[in-house]
């Protein structure tokens, strides 16, 4: 529907500018509004009496979507051949003729009380849910009948071929089978982009996955995700995949498809076999996830988290909270973190089978106890295997077989359940196996982070390497379980024992404040959610804070994140750059620079010889590497990691001029003073010196992580694009500028890479014009800065495109800034589609389509 909507606008401004600026209030759908008024119930419609046709149509499929009332409404319309009423009339008012429609056939309008909705309303629901999700394809739908059962098989459709999607079949419930091709096509497109992760130690990337949605289910490692960036993530840490398989998830909102993808554990045992990392934590190399487990000295873990409970409690629960609410979240969570550790300390060295030997065996000492004798040796083995049976899901199998053992040992069956409950009560841990890789897999990572950051502080570990190592963990786990806005950092902890799990990460966050300078550090707040969730997220300034450093530690490849969710890390990124020695060279002059953030620092060496200055850096670490391609985005130059060609073990970060003079303005004064001390020293001519220095004065002062954009004129009309191989840098692009308030189809359109040929991000004039209106009127300051950001850069390219460039790129910004005062009463125009002559007419805000043949 968006994509229709914005497909109409860019109709009439293809011709006419004039007739596309007078629609396009109307028409351009204002979608948090249409979110509310798919929600809202008959009694608030009138407070959505404002809204233009765009978001009443977009709100209504929105509602058929959810069963809402405004849904229904249009569903009753289009029964009576009046659908064009629900985006003509108010809402209220589409609302009472539904009405008395509803009434003719006995129905009512809300369709809470019009009993179970039929086939035809729960697959226009369906259908519009996959529509949401698929928004940017071409679909095509085809009815069918198999067995009884009713559906659609859903094609994509490329240049007019089309592939088949999957199946949806809509019963009581629905569900969606994934066509073999359309799996295919999701996973090869995650390989194309995964990451080459050579030269990393993977394993602090991947104890902090195996904490969210990486899971081990008997021999093989399983992750499943709804995300290409996730599963390319995933391969490039565990190669390719032994199988896959492929679902959808159906929601109120849309439809999403999910790849789940299956390695066998060799893969893991390889990652944490090779780590230095945790032979250095560990004090031994570790060959398997158990051996892991096993390695960590939990009742150590404990002891720490109980030292700082008192710290920690300020962060538990809601601002306005007590101490007494706090202390008893705070007693719980260390309850549920001493349950854990003492399990695991308890299955030290035992593989599955014989920890459940143990766990039967434990249990039947206190069923023999709890029966004063009664139920013993074989008796009470077989009860605590039933025990263990009952709480694994085999209740009625379960039951039936203690009533018997009752009668066996001629114990009162109220007696046997009287002990079955007490056990389930009290040792309920010890029977579910909270040991089990399900739950402990949570409390891993967050524990080694814990030893990690107390051996820094104790000066036994690299605090610079603790600082990275945590923030590439944490940021992880912010991937797969959390939230990156503008101003807020959240992660969501969960699950059985959660609360221990939460407490645990408390503690590592507290520990990493003692590692920060003053200036970062930060407080988070703990919020439990429906009873077993908890989020802990950072607010504001303090989020600001937590981002410095997650700016320069969270995991990246190529000089690029791995995440799009850590694109926000750029904007609030704060580098200082400092010139160090400067010394005489054989061809010329080198020079130290030194670029730091988040109390990480990376120092750069800065070379001119002859006419040629260019910044340098080179490791025989890959992560080093990368945190300095980092830290030169974030100082906004675009860098990437490469190999040195003459030295494949040393890895290089280089910029030229070309790049350099894009950087803010702490990097270009950096190297204006070595140009200028070079110059004393006879090192270049005056001539390139003072072109230098023009150029690094000026600045392109392109903000940091903002791609190099073609600008340009074309047969007099603007052109602003990026290109790019690179599927992820096309799919951040197009994201960062929807978070600029521009629409993909409306503003910009997009071209994926494919066949080894480079794709596209291309801004129409419109998003230009868009987004200058924006940076005046938008909806909040937020909006109105990151539109204006945008607005900035690309006059400053244009600026440097020539001053034709710039004329039309400021015209275009004038213009755009201007709209919000034109009116439409009176208007009428004819327009020509595809061979039919449509008349559009405007009268008080609201408009009529007539169409007609032509010659007719």
């Amino acid at each position: 529907m968006r994509r229709e909507l914005n497909a109409v606008l860019a109709l009439y401004a293809s011709h006419s500018r004039d007739l596309y600026e007078k629609l396009r209030p109307h028409l351009e759908a204002d979608f948090g509004l249409a979110d509310e008024l798919a929600e809202a119930r008959h009694n608030e419609l009138s407070k959505y009496s404002d809204a233009n046709m765009g978001t009443k149509a977009y709100a209504a499929l929105l509602s058929i979507a959810r069963g809402g009332i405004d849904g229904h409404a249009a569903m009753l319309l289009m029964g009576e051949g009046a659908l064009a009423d629900i985006v003509l009339l108010k809402p209220g008012s589409a609302y009472v003729k539904a009405e008395r429609v509803a009434k003719r056939r006995g129905e009512t309008v809300d369709p809470s009380r019009s009993g179970p909705a039929g086939w035809e309303d729960r697959a226009a629901s369906m259908l519009l849910r996959f529509l949401v999700g698929y928004s940017e394809a071409d679909l095509k739908f085809r009815r069918v009948v198999k067995g009884g059962r009713k559906g659609f098989q859903v094609f994509r459709v490329y240049g007019g071929v089309e592939a088949l999607v999957g199946e949806l079949w809509i019963g009581e419930v629905a569900y969606f089978k994934v066509s073999e091709e359309e799996l295919r096509r999701l996973v090869e497109e995650a390989r194309k982009t995964a990451p080459d992760l050579s030269g990393f130690d993977k394993a602090p990337q991947y104890v902090a996955w195996r904490a969210t949605d990486v899971s081990a289910s008997g021999k093989r490692i399983v992750a499943a995700t709804a995300h290409t960036w996730q599963a390319a993530w995933y391969f490039g840490l565990l190669g390719e995949e032994k199988s896959i398989s492929g679902g959808a998830n159906i929601t109120e909102e849309d439809i999403n498809f999910v790849v789940t993808a299956y390695w066998p554990r060799e893969r893991e045992d390889e990652i944490l076999r090779k780590s230095r990392w945790l032979e250095s934590l560990l004090g031994r190399r570790v060959e398997s996830w158990q051996q892991l487990v096993d390695a960590i000295d939990w009742s150590w873990v404990l002891k720490k988290v109980e030292e700082l409970a008192g710290a920690l409690k300020p962060w538990i629960g809601p601002e306005g909270a007590g101490d007494e609410e706090r202390e008893g979240l705070v007693r719980r969570m260390l309850g549920e973190l001493a349950l854990l550790a003492h399990l695991a300390e308890a299955r030290r060295g035992m593989d599955d089978d014989r920890w459940r030997e143990e766990r039967v065996k434990r249990l039947a000492k206190a069923v023999e106890a709890l029966s004063g004798g009664r139920i013993a040796d074989d008796h009470a083995d077989t009860l605590a295997k039933l025990i263990i049976r009952y709480t694994e899901g085999l209740k009625k199998q379960t039951e039936g077989r203690i009533e018997n053992l009752a009668r066996e040992v001629g114990v009162p069956s109220e007696d046997v359940w009287g002990i079955v409950d007490f056990v389930l009560s009290d040792m309920n841990c010890l029977v579910r196996d909270c040991a089990r890789d399900e739950v402990v897999r949570k409390f891993v990572a967050p524990a080694l982070e814990l030893i990690m950051l107390d051996k820094a502080l104790r000066d036994e570990f690299s605090r610079e390497e603790a600082l990275l190592n945590f923030g590439k963990m944490y940021a992880t786990a912010v991937a797969g379980d959390g939230t990156v806005e503008r101003r807020l950092v959240g992660l969501v902890v969960g699950g059985e024992l959660g609360g221990g799990a939460v407490l645990l990460r408390l503690a590592t966050l507290y520990l990493l404040n003692q590692l920060l300078p003053d200036e970062l550090k930060f407080d988070v707040r703990v919020y439990m959610e429906r009873g077993r969730y908890y989020n802990i997220t950072a607010y504001g300034e303090d989020a600001a804070r937590l981002m410095h450093l997650l700016a320069v530690s969270a995991p990246s490849a190529g000089g690029k994140y791995l995440s799009p969710k850590f694109d926000q890390f750029v904007e609030e990124a704060k580098v200082e750059v400092q010139v160090g020695n400067i010394s005489d060279a054989s061809s010329g002059v080198a020079a130290d620079l030194t670029i730091s953030e988040g109390g990480i620092e990376i120092k750069y060496n800065v070379y001119i010889r002859g006419d040629t200055i260019e910044l340098e850096f080179q490791s025989t670490d890959r992560n080093r590497a990368e945190l300095a391609a980092l830290l030169l985005r974030h100082a906004g130059v675009s860098a990437e990691v490469k190999k040195k060609e003459d030295n494949k073990d040393v890895w290089r970060v280089r910029a030229s001029i070309g790049k350099l003079v894009a950087g803010r303005e702490e990097l270009r004064k950096a190297l204006i003073e070595i140009v200028k001390e070079a110059t004393k020293r006879n090192a270049v001519n005056t001539n390139t010196a003072e072109r230098w220095l023009g150029k690094l004065e000026k600045g392109r002062v392109l903000r940091e992580g903002w791609p190099e954009y073609e600008v340009g004129l074309v047969n007099g009309a603007l052109v602003l694009r990026y290109r790019s191989r690179n599927l992820d840098s096309i799919e951040r692009e197009a994201q960062r500028l929807e978070k600029r308030g521009l629409k993909r189809g409306v503003h910009f359109s997009v071209k994926m890479p494919e066949g080894g040929e480079a794709g596209y991000v291309y801004i129409r004039s419109e998003g230009l014009a868009y987004a200058a209106y924006l940076s005046v009127h938008g909806k909040d300051k937020d909006q109105r800065e990151l539109a204006a950001d945008f607005v900035k850069i690309i006059l400053q390219r244009a600026e440097e495109a020539g001053e034709d460039v710039r004329k039309k790129a400021e015209e275009i910004v004038e213009e755009g800034k201007a709209w919000g005062s034109l009116k439409l009463k009176g208007f009428e125009k004819k327009v020509e589609v595809d061979g039919n002559e449509h008349v559009v007419k405007v009268i008080d805000g609201s408009a009529e389509l007539e169409e007609s043949r032509r010659g007719r």
